[in-house]
């Protein structure tokens, strides 16, 4: 369409088509096209950071799940002082055997060997949120990406609008109707809803793939929460 647009203002497309379009673009749309790509490089900062980030929760929390099937006692872990910086199942299994240590303590400093109901259901509201704090930590970011999903298509949108009525606005000022005429305020004004959606559609797939990856995790963690609290029913509750 652009192409076609320039070819009709008798610019030749292959030879900076981009540059001329942009020095026809009105101040708004110039303004427009700045914002998105701020919006761009934020979406493809947080894409990078977050799949790294996912990659490496996964990662840590296979090494870590080996580790915890391993041992004999469930909190055989906690006592030997191992430390997983940005692992998940292990700030779950953290807070609940911190949870546990305090309820098994006895006022000599030794360990009881058997904890109530009441104070494994203290356990359980311990690893739910735990849990869902990890989730949260997860999730942080990308609200960005649905914003740049949602507003950037609706921001070049704008942008084109707003160039097509200063066309127009042009075109009537001229009294002159004619393909030459309008052809360049019109392609000025058609690509600030390419830069929208070229904001946009990497967006939505990185939110969607880095979204399905989060609801996994978080299916891990809650999974991994109940097993911890099944077995150390199964080591410490009281009959």
């Amino acid at each position: 369409m652009i192409y076609l647009l320039l070819a009709s203002a008798g610019v030749n497309p292959g030879q900076g088509k981009l540059l001329f379009i942009w020095e026809r673009a009105t101040p708004e749309a110039k303004g427009i096209i700045i914002i998105l790509a701020v919006f761009s490089i934020f979406a493809w900062s947080i894409m990078a950071s977050k799949a790294l980030q996912m990659s490496r929760a996964r990662r840590l929390n296979r090494l870590f799940e080996t580790e915890f099937r391993t041992q004999k006692q469930v909190m055989e872990v906690y006592d030997r002082r191992v430390q997983v910086e940005d692992c998940p199942l292990f700030m779950v299994y953290q807070e609940g055997c911190k949870e546990m240590d305090v309820r098994l303590r006895t006022p000599e400093g030794g360990r009881k060997g058997a904890i109530s109901l009441k104070s494994m259901e203290h356990i359980k509201r311990t690893l739910e949120g735990t849990v869902a704090s990890q989730a949260l930590r997860l999730e942080s970011g990308l609200i960005m990406l649905a914003i740049a999903v949602s507003g950037a298509p609706f921001l070049g949108l704008l942008g084109t609008v707003w160039g097509v009525m200063d066309a127009f606005g042009y075109v009537a000022m001229r009294g002159r109707a004619d393909l030459a005429t309008m052809a360049p305020g019109v392609a000025a004004a058609l690509i600030t809803t390419v830069a929208g959606l070229l904001v946009a559609i990497p967006s939505m797939f990185g939110y969607n793939w880095l979204v399905h990856n989060l609801r996994v995790l978080t299916v891990e963690l809650d999974n991994f929460a109940q097993e911890l609290v099944s077995k150390m029913e199964t080591e410490y509750l009281e009959e």
